[in-house]
């Protein structure tokens, strides 16, 4: 890396740290700040950013890390968990969505394929910003959040699909069609058999030697995506494809959320060098030019998207309030589509105007689907008369029944002699518990019929927002670090968590602290432990003035 170049990165991380900031006051996700800083960075406006490899490589990096944590969450208990409707409102909406996106763009003038790409593109819906919204809504545990998630869920399934297709067709052209489907099968089922090998008999060993460590854990989760995403590269499957596979490989380990969680800021640092490139490739006219198609598509994009999804959760007995807020959920495209555009531009499949296109209708339908979300309640109340035609005159109440039910008695976060004790008493009484802990000897210890164990640091706040607290009542810290316990409490706090907490403190002054966040119960284990030996042995005071000790809280 040159001077010049470290230099150009320097001004990224400045430009992106300011229009980040600018987004937060506007209350836009950072991502529509990212698109925005690359355009302006790149030559087409300040030519601050000229075309480099190390731009490349970073940009190359934060697609792997992105694909990684798609596989790495990749769920199939969401999609079960809210039965038909996922599967079928999600292939509804990306087939009838597609079709008509095709149509709008062959009569904007797009060539066959240049239209099946915007087509394509246009289908899909942005993950981050729906689960980012909705989690700081507390929404993502209500019925039409769930609904949302699973969707998205099929959708990034179709997504790696896609990708997989348009690298296959990137070769066509190189070599013989038939040399290409042989190439491709042959090449992924050695590269699928071969980490399916290693995911079975080796991972498994190596993270659970590896755990104790927070910081080589997150190494190896990096090393593992961008190491298979180079293995894939090199077997012409394409680094989106490694990555994400490397990511479903370690989805069965206990160990995904810690990763998941640890990885999502490395990730957005680091996909922000994907939107620079992506600035470097346009130029101003060349966006500009497609102003026009581009508000075309955005407001079908705002309007179909929303009106697909509550006709087909309507014919399934849903009712329109559910169904308007999923389908506002899904009125943007997907931080996919516009790799996956430019994935076709990289092979020389769709030209510049087609990726300032899509660029574009990114920019408007993420900008305006985020307010949207934000005053969905206001916008349904007021358009509630007219969305009854989306509605079955007596719809399904089974559709409606679908509340989440609290699967666990109490989440018991550390699993060493306090909270050992702890579960096993609760466990006893029959309760069932979460017990969260980053010591996996310890999680195997505490394991048992009522117990379900969870890796993970509950010192990292990403890690903690993470934590299924809407599936319990009770959360009890038996950690003695006084730090976890803060960043727990805090996390509790910003979810409006209003079941019963209980934290522990070892000394007067952390004590102090946790009571001034609230009404949450502490305990004083050396305390409780020295009134019950005072209790429990009988010796003669001498002396008749016996003054009784302070109280203190337990």
């Amino acid at each position: 890396m040159t001077g010049t170049e470290f230099e150009q990165i320097a001004l990224i991380l400045v430009l992106a740290a300011v229009g980040g900031g600018l987004a937060k006051l506007l209350r836009q996700p950072v991502l529509v700040a990212y698109i925005i800083v690359g355009i302006l960075a790149g030559p087409a406006v300040l030519g601050l950013v000229s075309d480099g490899e190390s731009i490349e490589v970073f940009a190359k990096i934060g697609i792997a890390i992105l694909l990684f944590l798609v596989g790495l969450k990749l769920d199939i208990h969401s999609i079960r968990m809210t039965g038909a409707v996922a599967l079928l409102a999600g292939l509804g909406q990306v087939v009838l969505t597609a079709g008509l996106s095709f149509l709008i763009a062959v009569a904007l003038g797009l060539g066959v394929v240049p239209s099946i790409y915007v087509a394509v593109a246009l289908t899909f819906s942005s993950t981050i910003i729906v689960i980012k919204l909705f989690s700081d809504k507390r929404e993502l545990d209500q019925l039409h959040g769930r609904i949302a998630v699973g969707i998205l869920i099929v959708q990034d399934l179709l997504v790696i699909i896609s990708m997989i297709v348009v690298a296959s067709l990137g070769q066509v052209g190189q070599v013989s069609a038939t040399e290409t489907v042989v190439r491709t099968v042959v090449g992924g089922a050695l590269f699928l058999g071969g980490v399916a090998l290693v995911a079975r008999f080796i991972i498994p060993r190596v993270l659970e030697w590896l755990a104790k460590s927070q910081e080589l854990t997150l190494l190896f989760g990096v090393a593992w995506a961008i190491a298979l995403a180079a293995v894939s590269y090199s077997l012409g499957l394409s680094l989106e494809i490694g990555a994400f596979v490397a990511g479903v490989a370690l989805a069965s380990t206990p160990y995904r959320e810690s990763l998941g969680a640890r990885l999502v800021s490395l990730r957005d640092i680091m996909i922000l060098f994907f939107f620079i490139e992506l600035g470097v490739s346009l130029t101003l006219e060349s966006a500009l030019a497609q102003l026009g198609p581009a508000i075309v598509l955005s407001v079908f994009v705002l309007l179909a998207k929303p009106i697909i999804v509550m006709a087909i959760m309507g014919l399934l007995g849903y009712r329109k309030k559910v169904s308007f807020r999923v389908g506002v959920a899904l009125a943007q495209i997907s931080e996919f589509s516009l790799i996956l555009i430019a994935l076709g531009y990289s092979l020389g499949q769709v030209d510049e105007s087609i990726l300032g296109l899509v660029t574009l209708v990114g920019i408007i339908t993420i900008t305006i689907s985020t307010y949207l979300i934000a005053y969905t309640q206001p916008l349904f109340d007021r358009l509630s008369p007219v969305l009854s035609i989306f509605e079955r005159k007596h719809p399904d109440s089974r559709a409606e029944e679908q509340r989440l039910e609290h699967p666990y008695d109490a989440i018991i976060v550390g699993a060493g002699r306090l909270g050992g004790e702890v579960a096993h008493g609760l466990a006893a009484r029959g309760a069932n518990l979460l017990v969260v802990d980053y010591d996996p000897q310890a999680l195997r210890n505490i394991a048992g019929p009522n117990v379900t164990t969870l890796y993970g640091d509950v010192s990292e706040p990403d890690f903690a927002a993470s934590l299924p607290f809407h599936e319990t009542d009770s959360v009890i810290c038996a950690v003695p670090s006084p730090s976890t316990n803060l960043v727990l409490l805090q996390t509790l706090r910003r979810y409006d968590f209003d079941g019963s907490i209980c934290l522990t403190a070892m000394d007067a002054r952390t004590a102090d602290m946790l009571s001034e966040y609230g009404d949450v119960r502490i305990i004083r284990p050396y305390s409780v432990a020295a009134q019950s030996v005072v209790s429990q042995i009988d010796i003669a005071i001498k002396s008749d003035k016996r003054v009784d000790p302070p109280g203190e809280p337990v």
